[in-house]
């Protein structure tokens, strides 16, 4: 019989993150259908003990420095933690439904949500926070669906999402980015997956004609404005500090539906797009439109004469793109080689005015960094941090040794390798996604946790690991486990973020439940009355702790019913629920609050309705009874 304590060092012993590394490698070479190996093989450096000393403790009753947004992946939510501590503080709702807030039940999150309300699923990936010159400004938070190809958009003086589209002629926004400067005016979007344009059941079989889009959609009205028509597929983008170029990473420049087809080229590229240039086309008429979207659409393909598109080839199957925090360069990581490629984004405007013999005159430089980069980020001290997949490691290096080695010197770029736990995939610095990185706090977003926590099953949490990267050297000084699959991360200063602690009684969240009282003649702010329309009932109640306005109202069995409750309490963190009986009905209802909910009552009897969020040394007592009579 083995040892527990020999199982346990055998776990952590070296041989087991090579055979990790080696059996991942193999398996990316099976998949290939190669012999040849892919990927360049390096010796992991440990991470040492020494570096910045930060402590992730934050003493009881004192708050965190930072808000970090997660994305929660297949769960389609957002978790808000404080950072360093890794306390969640909340869970914003978005694309899935929530019983706790009634989030896909209330009236007011279908209007948002639209016709994809119906979908109870989502694949929350990329979260961004909106941006004033480069600065995060605090205003929104903007994240994709993967799953129902939608973008939604969050208040974060509020906490809740307030806008949702669905982007039209793409399936699956996967890579999603903001503009940074001079502010965040457009949400860039990828399409992931190509289809037949239009999919409208007819060319199904002829995959050449297969195509995506890059969209952008307006952050203050989150209407679609333009779509660029593209070659190949694409992943994950950026945007520059000027406003004027996004770049995206093409896994797919085969066009295959295929997982051998999309592995066949050598090289796929980084589409650059000139936002400037797309946004003539659009003015001078040179777009079309597909099916029965009105949406303008500009031929970004190689093929087109308009000056919007540039493909620049890099390694094959790139995933991650990521700008650097001075500006200089988008750097896309490799996944199937060993290298990340810099492209100097002052070399784009050469690059467009035909100035430069080969889109590839634009790489400043190709450095190789170990097995299965994904994505970088940075410190603003001129250090960048890549996630290696297969390696199982985050690796730290100097980016302007890079392009110097580059160039012909003799110089070392890579600082520093430290294991993390296991295979990473995104990882995030504090302030990393804007010019104000401050180098303190790195995570790594890891899609396996094996044995880093309590057993659950087969279905395993994730672990998100906190990285002190203040000093001179990485150390690891925090697991997290995280549920479903956080893609994504961002990490913003506290103060950056500015909340309201009770609503305004004249948001625009609930004007429209607010207008249907005033056509019904019902001040929500003092009557409880209940007004019938044919089958059609809206009630409509107070509540303040600990009691609802009414204790009772009667319906017939078949009615439409539509409950609106106003929270009069003006107390912060004084919220009330209402929950009706065997009825799927829940909501949340904070302090000044109007929410509604609508439903059927489809079952003669008595059926209790209650306060479900805990209100007062009375909350038990707050209920009412809906009688259907038959």
């Amino acid at each position: 019989m083995t040892d527990r304590n020999d199982e346990n060092k055998a776990l952590e012993s070296p041989g087991r993150r090579r055979f990790l590394g080696a059996t991942a490698a193999v398996g990316m070479i099976g998949a290939a259908g190669g012999g040849a190996a892919l990927m360049k093989s390096g010796e992991a450096t440990a991470a040492r003990n020494s570096g910045g000393g930060q402590s992730p403790h934050v003493p009881l009753g004192e708050l965190d420095d930072y808000y970090g947004f997660w994305s929660g992946g297949q769960s389609g939510e957002v978790r808000v933690y404080g950072v360093p501590s890794m306390r969640e503080i909340m869970r914003i709702p978005v694309f899935n439904h929530c019983s706790a807030t009634g989030w896909g039940m209330t009236n007011e999150s279908k209007r948002i949500m639209g016709d994809s309300w119906r979908f109870t699923n989502g694949d929350a990936h990329h979260p961004h926070v909106s941006y004033t010159d480069g600065s995060h400004d605090g205003r929104y938070m903007f994240i994709n669906d993967k799953a129902n190809t939608r973008v939604a958009r969050i208040r974060l003086d509020v906490f809740k999402t307030d806008k949702m589209v669905t982007v039209p002629n793409v399936q699956a926004i996967h890579g999603l980015r903001l503009q940074k400067a001079p502010r965040t005016g457009y949400v860039f979007a990828n399409g992931e997956f190509l289809i037949p344009q239009p999919n409208d059941g007819t060319g199904m079989d002829d995959t050449e004609n297969y195509r995506t889009l890059y969209s952008a959609i307006d952050a203050d009205t989150m209407e679609v404005k333009w779509q660029v028509l593209v070659d190949g597929n694409l992943d994950n983008t950026d945007a520059d500090y000027t406003g004027k170029y996004t770049a995206s990473t093409c896994y797919n420049s085969e066009h295959a539906v295929t997982l051998a087809g999309k592995m066949q080229a050598e090289r796929d590229h980084v589409v650059v797009f000139n936002i400037s240039n797309i946004e003539q086309a659009v003015r001078d008429g040179n777009f079309t439109t597909i099916g029965n979207s009105d949406v303008p659409v500009v031929d970004g393909r190689k093929t087109s004469d308009l000056n919007v598109t540039r493909y620049i080839p890099v390694p094959k199957n790139p995933h991650g793109l990521n700008t650097s925090t001075d500006g200089k360069y988008f750097i896309a990581a490799g996944k199937l080689s060993p290298t990340v490629t810099m492209i100097e984004i002052s070399r784009l405007d050469a690059l467009f005015n035909g100035e430069l013999e080969n889109e590839r005159d634009v790489v400043a430089a190709e450095p190789e960094l170990g097995l299965g980069p994904l994505h970088t980020t940075y410190d603003g001290r001129g250090f960048a941090y890549t996630t290696l997949f297969l390696d199982s490691q985050v690796v730290k290096w100097h980016i302007e040794n890079a392009v110097r080695h580059y160039n012909g010197e003799n110089v070392d770029y890579i600082v520093q390798k430290i294991d993390v736990h296991y295979q990473p995939g995104h990882n995030h610095a504090s302030l990393a996604e804007s010019k104000d990185a401050d180098g303190k706090w790195l995570f790594s977003l890891n899609k396996f946790s094996k044995d880093r926590f309590l057993p659950v099953g087969p279905l395993h949490a994730e672990c998100d690991q906190m990285i002190d990267i203040s000093g001179d050297e990485m150390v690891l000084v925090h697991d997290t486990p995280t549920f479903a699959e956080p893609h994504d991360a961002v990490i913003v200063r506290r103060d950056q973020i500015q909340t309201r602690q009770i609503w305004d009684r004249d948001d625009p969240y609930f004007a429209e439940t607010i207008e249907m009282a005033r056509r019904d003649g019902v001040n929500v702010d003092t009557d409880n009355k209940v007004i019938r329309d044919g089958n059609k009932v809206r009630v409509y109640m107070t509540a303040v702790a600990p009691a609802f306005g009414m204790d009772q109202f009667r319906v017939k069995k078949g009615d439409e019913v539509t409950v609106v409750v106003t929270n009069l309490d003006q107390i912060e963190d004084l919220s009330h629920g209402f929950v009706v009986m065997d009825h799927g009905v829940s909501m949340e209802i904070s302090p000044q609050q109007t929410a509604s909910v609508t439903f059927t009552a489809d079952k003669a009897g008595v059926y209790w309705y209650y306060c479900s969020w805990f209100c007062h040394a009375l909350h038990m007592e707050m209920a009412g009874r809906m009688i259907v009579e038959a």
